[in-house]
This record gives structure tokens, sequence and C-alpha cells, in this order.
């Protein structure tokens, strides 16, 4: 907020200065001069360039102070989450059209160039054909960023799969995002890429998340004993938030069983520290109760006399 506050406060002086320049000029310096001159004469872009500076400051003022009353850092922030995402992107929108129309009040003021600035107001046709032909994948990124803000299949600090990579939104803009890789790394994609490739949201309603551990064990090991375990493991930690609590056996294979395993706590980050800790403690109190349970492959081994008949069966 205090930078905004500032830089906005440099744009009103600048765009002062901008708008004094000429008239200063022409009452207390000799117009003869050639630099003196050219910078009177061309001073109106200092001032359209000051006016389109103040706008975009005036923009972000704003944006800030009405993101006062949301805190993205509160346990419960999908709505703060989606004013954030909402703001940021009108924000850049806007700025984008404000540059678009000061560049082409510059060109106006141009008498060689003029047809090109009025071109670029009032000949929609010409425009088109020239960015469909030059500029194809630029737009295309553009409006993928404008139908991003509109649909928002995502929001800032949603917690994604994306590439076989996971993490969360950091930015949004108009033609790329950036997501936050769990191991701090940055994945940078372009706008495009969500609206022709599939990908994770993991909180695309809500934070809280349900997570899944798979553990592997003899057909001998006591179904009902773990569970009473895993109940107690979960109601001892505070990473749980006290709503999934199941364990089921998923599958028989021939040396094994599956057991799967699911939790649940209030976002991403924390479910997977539960989901680590859960595997962590299921295995020591196995290794340490029933040893014997963890999987194994099994050769039985028949013993028989010089005449063949079976004397015993070693497993």
């Amino acid at each position: 907020m205090k930078k905004t506050r500032k830089s906005f406060y440099i744009s009103i002086l600048f765009t002062a200065i901008a708008i004094a320049i000429k008239p200063l000029i022409n009452r207390y310096f000799d117009t003869e001069i050639s630099i003196l001159s050219f910078i009177a004469e061309y001073s109106y872009i200092l001032v359209i360039a000051g006016f389109t500076w103040l706008a975009i400051e005036l923009i972000a003022r704003l944006k800030a102070l009405m993101l006062r009353r949301f805190d993205i850092n509160s346990e419960n922030n999908l709505t703060s989450r989606k004013v954030y995402t909402q703001l940021n992107l009108l924000e850049k929108i806007t700025n984008f059209i404000i540059i678009l129309f000061g560049i082409g009040f510059i060109l106006l003021s141009f008498d060689k160039i003029k047809d090109v600035g009025v071109g670029l107001f009032a000949s929609a046709g010409v425009a088109g054909i020239i960015l469909g032909l030059s500029a194809q994948k630029i737009m295309g990124t553009l409006l993928a960023g404008i139908q991003i803000a509109i649909t928002q299949p995502f929001r800032i600090d949603d917690a994604v799969v994306v590439e076989g990579e996971w993490g969360w939104i950091e930015e949004i803009n108009l033609t790329y995002v950036v997501i936050r890789i769990w191991d701090k790394r940055r994945l940078v994609l372009p706008t495009t890429y969500f609206l022709d490739k599939p990908f994770q949201n993991w909180t695309r309603n809500s934070a809280d998340i349900v997570g899944s551990i798979f553990i592997y064990t003899d057909y001998n090991v006591p179904f009902d004993t773990l569970r009473k375990e895993l109940t107690r493991l979960l109601k001892g930690s505070k990473l749980w938030d006290g709503k999934a609590n199941v364990l089921q056996v998923t599958e028989a294979k021939e040396h094994s069983v599956e057991i799967r395993i699911l939790v649940s706590a209030h976002d991403s980050p924390t479910a997977w520290d539960l989901r680590v800790y859960i595997r962590e403690k299921m295995i020591e109190f196995i290794q340490t109760n029933y040893p014997s349970s963890f999987p194994k492959t099994r050769v039985i081994m028949n013993n028989r006399d010089s005449d063949g008949n079976q004397i015993g069966t070693k497993v």
C-alpha cells in the first residue's frame, strides 16, 4: 500500500510538471533556443504520458483500497482469492487499454503518422486484418487471459497439478501464469495452455482436501486393529480436520493386500504433512506389533523319500 501511495504521488508530480513545462518555457526562457523550443513544442507527449501513468496509478490505488477488506492469508480464503484474481486481471486488462489509448493519442498528435493513429481507433477492419496476420498468437494469448478472468478455472493460491508438478497459482497475467512448485521452483505457462489441456485444481470450491495413503501388507494383518490405530493417530494430530478417517482393503494381490487410508485436512500442504505422518506411524505400528505381516513370498518345498513318496512339507 505504501509503494502504491508513493508512486501515485510521483505520477501526480510528473503530470503537473509536464503540464507546466510549456507555459514556463514561454514565459521565462528564450523560445528561440532550439532545444527549449523542441521541448515546448512536444511537451504534450509528456502530458499524455503523465495522464496515462496517473490513470494506471489511480486504478492500482483503487484496487489496493478494495482489497483491504479481504485477507488472502486467512484459513477460509476462498472469497478473498476469488476477489484477488478478478481485480488483478481486471487491472491488467484496464492498464492494457489505457496504454493502447495513450499510444493512440500520441500518434494522433503527429501529422505524418496521423493516419496510423486514426486507423488504430477507427478502422477496426484494417486493425483486425493486421492483428490476424502478424499477431495472431499474441492476441489469442490475450483473449485467453481475458477468458480466464471471466470464467476463473483457477484463482490466486489455488493448489493445482500441471504437467505432473504440484504447486500453487502464484501469478495470473494476461499472457502467462506462474505456478509455485512445492520445492520452490516456478513453472511458467502461457494462458492458452489452461484452455487447451486438462489440469487438476484441488481447491476449486474449497481449500479442504482428502489425501490417500497406500500400504501393502500380508494377508494375516488384523485390519480392525489397524483401523483403531489410525483413529488414535488422527485424534492426536493437529493436522487432521476431523472429517475423513477411512481404512479399506482396495485390492488383494498374489503376494499382498493393498490397504488404502483416506484422511482429510483444511488445505493441501497440511494434507501432505498428514499423509506423510500417518504413513510413517502406521508402518512403525506394523513393524512393532506385527512384523510378520509385511508382504512376503512363500515357497512350499515337498520332501520325498527314495521311492518318491512325500514325507513332509516345509514352507
